[in-house]
């Protein structure tokens, strides 16, 4: 089990409002022209927020959902967002105007959506079983691509792997969406709390009961199975894969380990509410984290140093 180690720096994360409920899942996007990157955020308010990655200044709100977002994805441009939710419809916007593309119709709740490629694309799951692959020209024919066992929690697409995972709440699917067919099931013995992928794709990590669960994309192999004294709602590598940040379902906590030595970094208290979702910037500098208490809040990953908006105190 990783040893906890104090840190002699208390960090001051910058607090982004603006939802009213629940954030359930945050999502950074490549970096863009000029260096910069955004930072989408899905609510139980119904109200996607897009930000500045960096500062988390808000840029914008997507409106039209009638029922809680439970995912929201920006393609690799950022020109466009996929949005799920309650109710039954996974949506594709234009993330310069907030202007609605297409509502891509389900007969159950949506938890999850992602785009594949460029973004003409998208693959979906929910509370039906399904992960279904939409092309956005012909929106009124997916296909369903694989079925799990029960409700769909969260799904994604491996970049340069021609591959779908997706995830109910005791297995993890890898699928190949150029045949439809499951290349490999992978039955975890705990509950699942969220799967999360590396900007690259290559790395998918699972909060699973008290367990923090890694595989490598390419090989399908295990690379960690690390036991906490506590109940994991997610977990997050950074792009270097040299951390792992997590949040705590009880105890409000976020936690960072060094990814070769398991060895426990950091400890950090911000939020008021369990911490639900956690995500690295695609230069590895910031996280975000997501909380029931409405907020989203942003960390450095080396305290200390010049970033944004960055403040500390010495404690």
């Amino acid at each position: 089990m990783p040893s906890a180690t104090a840190l002699s720096t208390q960090q001051i994360p910058l607090t982004c409002s603006g939802h009213t409920r629940p954030v359930v899942q945050l999502s950074f996007s490549d970096i863009i022209p000029g260096n910069h990157y955004m930072l989408i955020s899905a609510c139980k308010d119904g109200k996607p927020i897009l930000r500045d990655g960096a500062t988390g200044d808000w840029l914008g709100t997507f409106v039209g959902h009638k029922g809680a977002v439970w995912s929201a994805m920006l393609n690799a441009d950022t020109s466009r967002a996929v949005t799920a939710s309650a109710d039954y419809t996974s949506k594709v916007w234009n993330a310069f105007t907030g202007e609605e593309i297409v509502s891509l119709a389900h007969n159950h709740i949506v938890k999850s959506a992602d785009f594949v490629d460029a973004g003409n694309t998208v693959v979906t799951g929910g509370q039906d079983k399904q992960v279904r692959l939409f092309d956005l020209a012909r929106p009124d024919s997916p296909t369903v691509v694989a079925s799990h066992e029960s409700a769909v929690r969260s799904v994604r697409w491996a970049k340069n792997h021609s591959m779908a995972v997706s995830a109910d709440d005791r297995h993890v699917q890898f699928i190949d969406l150029r045949s439809s067919a499951v290349v490999r099931t992978i039955d975890v013995p705990d509950a699942i709390a969220n799967i999360s992928l590396t900007g690259d794709g290559k790395l998918l990590s699972c909060a699973a009961g008290k367990r923090i669960l890694a595989w490598d994309v390419d090989s399908l192999k295990v690379v960690k199975d690390i036991t906490v004294d506590y109940d994991v709602s997610t977990a997050a590598v950074n792009p270097q894969r040299t951390r792992i940040v997590t949040g705590g379902k009880s105890d409000l906590l976020i936690r960072s380990y060094d990814f070769a030595t398991e060895k426990q970094l950091e400890t950090h208290k911000g939020h008021h509410g369990p911490v639900h979702d956690a995500c690295f910037s695609p230069d590895g500098e910031i996280y975000a984290t997501g909380s029931e208490d409405g907020t989203v809040r942003l960390w450095q990953s080396n305290p200390g140093t010049a970033y944004g908006l960055w403040q500390l105190r010495k404690i």
